[in-house]
C-alpha cells in the first residue's frame, strides 16, 4: 500500500460563526419532511441556496428530483481536490419519521432549545448531522481548503421509509455524481455517553442484512365440535417452538472481533471478561452462554431469525384451515439467504410448514474494514476527545449504507454526535440532542473531513 501523502490546506481565511450552524439545524427542522407530507425537495433546495450563497459553482450543487416524486429530492454538493487520489462521499439523509404535535411537550418542526438540549423531530435522526455535514462543507469553503481529492455530500430522502430511497436511486441513476473510493455515512456510529461520561466512539464498519419469511400451514379443517389431532394452528405452533429454542452458530468475523476486544475493558465482569473470551476463540462455551445471554450482545454473535407476527383460522367454531407466521431474520454480512432459509426448513423440521420469502434480503459484499480510514478516524476523534476508545461495530438495523455498499462503494458510519445509551431518543417523544454534542460533532466533522482530505491513500 502507498504511503500517506499530505496535502495542506490554505490558511483559513474565516472560521464559521457560531450561530450558523444553529441557523442551518433550525432550517432544517422547520422543514417538514415526513414521507406523508413532508416535502424533501424543499430542504435540499433550501441548503442548496446556501452553498450557492457561499461560492459553490452552480454546476457543483445538484438538486435531483426523481420522476414521478416531486417532494423527494436530493442534494449533491461536491468539493473539488487536486486529484490526487479519488473522491470520499459524505452521506446523510433529510427524511424524518412521522411526528404528531399532540405527541410533543413541543412543536416537533421548530427547533426548541431547552435545558442544555436542541429538541426537534430529526435532532438526533439525524437532522443534526445534516447541519453538521452542511456547516463543515460551508467552513472549507470559506477556508479556501484544497483536499487531495474531491469530497462529495450526499443529502437524500426515504431513507426513513418511502417510495423513493434516495441513496438507491442515486446509485442507480447518478452513480458518476457520488463515485468515491469509500462513504462516510453520518446516520451510524456515533459517541456513547454512559452516567454523563463519554465511553467511546462506535464507528459502524458492518450491518445485518434484512431478510423475512412467511410461514404457512393449511388444513381441510372441519367443525369445531369434533376436533382431531391434525390442527393447522398447532402444527404451525410446534414448528415455532422449536425456531425458538435454536440459536443461529455463533460467528465473529473482523468487526464483531475488534469490536469485543476494544470494549471489553469498559464493561464490568462477567460482561468483560466474556468479551475478551469470544474475541480470543468464539467457540469459548462460557462465554457464548454469557453473551447470548444478553439479547444486544447475543445479536452481534449470530444471524437471529424471531417470530413477530401470527394469525390463523376463520371462526370460532371451525378448525383451521391455514395459519401464518412472520419470521424476521436479521443475517450476519458472511450468512447468505439461502443457508438461512434452509436453516429454517431444517429448524422447523415439518414438511408441511411452507417457507416463502416475504421481505427480500438486499445482501451485500462484505469487504474488511480499511485500516487508514479507521486510522482517520481515530485521529480525528483523539483531536476532541483524546484518550477515547474508538471501538468499530456491526449495526444489527439498517442504514442506506446497504445501497452504497451495494454500488461497490465501502461504507462507514460515523457521527460526532454523542447519545446517552440510557436516553436515545430516535423516533420517539420529544427527541433531542445535546447542545453541546452539537457543538462537539461539528469540531469533530472538521478534524474527520480535514484527515480524509490529506491522505491520497488508496484501497
Amino acid at each position: 500500500m502507498r504511503a500517506l501523502l499530505a496535502f495542506f490546506a490554505i490558511a483559513p481565511l474565516a472560521a464559521q460563526t457560531p450561530a450558523e450552524p444553529r441557523d442551518i439545524l433550525r432550517e432544517l427542522i422547520g422543514i417538514n419532511t415526513t414521507d406523508s407530507a413532508g416535502d424533501n425537495t424543499r430542504a435540499a433546495r433550501a441548503m442548496a441556496d446556501r452553498f450557492l450563497a457561499a461560492g459553490y459553482p452552480a454546476s457543483d450543487v445538484r438538486v435531483l428530483v426523481p420522476d414521478g416524486f416531486p417532494r423527494k429530492g436530493n442534494l449533491v454538493v461536491r468539493l473539488h481536490g487536486s486529484g490526487a487520489a479519488r473522491p470520499v462521499l459524505f452521506l446523510g439523509h433529510l427524511d424524518v419519521v412521522e411526528a404528531l404535535r399532540a405527541d410533543w411537550s413541543f412543536d416537533p418542526f421548530q427547533l426548541t432549545e431547552r435545558d442544555g438540549f436542541y429538541y426537534g423531530r430529526g435532532t438526533s435522526d439525524m437532522k443534526g448531522d445534516a447541519a453538521v455535514l452542511v456547516s463543515t462543507f460551508l467552513r472549507l469553503k470559506r477556508e479556501n481548503y484544497r483536499p487531495s481529492r474531491d469530497l462529495i455530500l450526499a443529502l437524500t430522502s426515504d431513507e426513513e421509509g418511502g417510495p423513493a430511497n434516495g441513496a438507491q436511486w442515486l446509485a442507480r441513476n447518478h452513480r458518476d455524481l457520488i463515485d468515491a473510493e469509500f462513504a462516510i455515512n453520518a446516520d451510524g456510529g456515533g459517541g456513547h455517553i454512559k452516567n454523563g461520561r463519554h465511553l467511546f466512539m462506535a464507528v459502524q464498519a458492518a450491518e445485518k442484512v434484512f431478510l423475512t419469511f412467511k410461514l404457512e400451514t393449511t388444513n381441510p379443517g372441519g367443525h369445531s365440535s369434533r376436533p382431531g389431532k391434525d390442527n393447522a394452528i398447532y402444527q404451525l405452533a410446534a414448528g415455532l417452538v422449536r425456531l425458538g429454542q435454536f440459536d443461529f452458530p455463533v460467528r465473529v468475523f473482523d468487526v464483531t472481533r475488534a469490536s469485543f476486544e476494544r470494549a471489553a475493558h469498559l464493561y464490568p465482569e462477567p460482561l468483560g471478561g466474556a468479551m475478551t473470551r469470544i474475541a480470543a476463540n468464539p467457540n469459548d462455551a462460557s462465554a457464548i452462554a454469557t453473551l447470548s445471554a444478553l439479547p444486544p450482545w447475543n445479536a452481534q454473535l449470530r444471524t437471529t431469525c424471531v417470530a413477530t407476527m401470527l394469525s390463523g383460522g376463520h371462526a370460532e367454531n371451525a378448525l383451521p384451515q391455514r395459519a401464518t407466521a412472520v419470521v424476521n431474520c436479521r443475517l450476519l454480512p458472511l450468512d447468505t439467504p439461502a443457508e438461512v432459509q434452509q436453516t429454517l426448513v431444517r429448524v422447523l423440521a415439518d414438511p408441511e410448514i411452507q417457507v416463502s420469502v416475504m421481505t427480500p434480503a438486499k445482501p451485500v459484499a462484505y469487504k474488511p474494514m480499511n485500516p487508514r480510514v479507521m486510522d482517520a478516524i481515530a485521529k480525528a476523534t483523539a483531536k476532541i476527545w483524546p484518550g477515547l476508545p474508538v471501538i468499530p461495530g456491526m449495526s444489527t438495523g439498517a442504514s442506506d449504507s446497504i445501497y452504497i455498499i451495494s454500488a461497490g462503494i465501502p461504507a462507514y458510519g460515523v457521527s460526532g454526535m454523542f447519545t446517552d445509551e440510557d436516553d436515545n431518543r430516535n423516533h420517539g417523544k420529544d427527541e433531542r440532542i445535546l447542545v453541546k454534542s452539537f457543538q462537539d460533532a461539528l469540531e469533530f466533522e472538521h478534524a474527520l473531513v480535514q484527515e480524509i482530505g490529506a491522505s491520497s491513500a488508496t484501497t
